[in-house]
């Protein structure tokens, strides 16, 4: 009897095993069009002409988001940073130009956003040479200094993060929002107004969704999905001259998907994005099953 149950147990196991083979082997087939390398190279060139295209036309943005009129900034904003309190133009430290990013990290919160801090990841690599070609590069955040510090440290970052805590800076440059405005029903984020009444659909549904993924990156940071969206992502650019702050541009939403290192890689990738909801982790939480 008992060699009867060894037996019967060591056919379902290699049944298992077999099945797991075949799901494995149908979930690597492809439908993907398969071709000669002489199609492949075909095809590629025509893209090529289509890339060269793109980029001759990021060019051409690039110039006319300089070519943008300067606005005077004459409100005082004052900061804390690891060296004390500062003003926005302490905040260029002896630099012609400033780019701030405004990182998801509200006072309620219990660590970053999830996808600021995946943004972050990159700008210990590049921030030094932006400082040494005349621009200052910083994120700025509402939690206070210490839950930056503190967040800093566990992620390893270097670069320089300031708390906007006491100043109305991220609300003037529609990064952060109040309670007063999601309860009347609309938010001023990306040039346009987005509606926020309970049970409204549409853009700002898609708006949640696309900083939230339905709530499990408000979890993440200790927030519920109102307290979460409280804050946005977003990059303002700024120029000091003749001792006066100037804003020259900022972007919100998709405009930072190039800013964002990681998703310029993935749309290289043969499968592209590949993404139906909230997959990646802080750069510390991922496991070896995270697969």
């Amino acid at each position: 009897m008992v060699v009867n149950d060894l037996v019967s147990r060591r056919f379902v196991v290699i049944a298992e095993r077999r099945a797991f083979s075949a799901a494995r082997r149908r979930e690597t087939m492809t439908d993907h069009k398969i071709g000669t390398r002489e199609e492949w190279l075909a095809a590629r060139l025509e893209l090529l002409k289509a890339e060269k295209a793109l980029t001759r036309r990021s060019d051409e943005l690039a110039q006319w988001r300089q070519r943008l009129p300067w606005v005077r900034i004459d409100r005082e904003y004052r900061f804390e940073t690891d060296e004390g309190k500062a003003s926005l133009a302490d905040l260029f430290r002896g630099r012609s130009q400033l780019l701030v990013y405004h990182f998801m990290f509200g006072p309620e919160y219990t660590g970053g956003c999830p996808a600021c801090s995946a943004i972050a990841d990159d700008f210990n690599g590049f921030a030094v040479h932006l400082e040494h070609h005349d621009v200052a590069m910083i994120a700025v955040s509402r939690a206070p200094i210490a839950a930056l510090q503190t967040y800093k440290r566990r992620m390893g970052w270097k670069f320089t993060w300031a708390s906007s805590l006491d100043s109305d800076f991220n609300y003037d440059f529609n990064a952060s929002f109040s309670e007063e405005q999601q309860r009347s029903g609309s938010i001023d984020y990306n040039y346009s107004t987005l509606g926020t009444a309970p049970g409204s659909e549409g853009r700002q549904d898609r708006h949640r969704a696309s900083l939230d993924f339905s709530g499990e990156f408000a979890a993440m940071t200790g927030t519920d999905i109102p307290t979460y969206t409280r804050e946005a992502p977003g990059m303002s650019a700024f120029v000091l001259s003749d001792d006066v702050v100037y804003h020259t541009y900022s972007a919100y939403a998709r405009g930072l998907d190039a800013l964002w290192g990681m998703y310029q890689w993935f749309d290289r990738a043969p499968k592209g994005r590949n993404e139906t909801g909230p997959w990646f982790r802080r750069h510390d939480e991922y496991t070896r099953d995270s697969q």
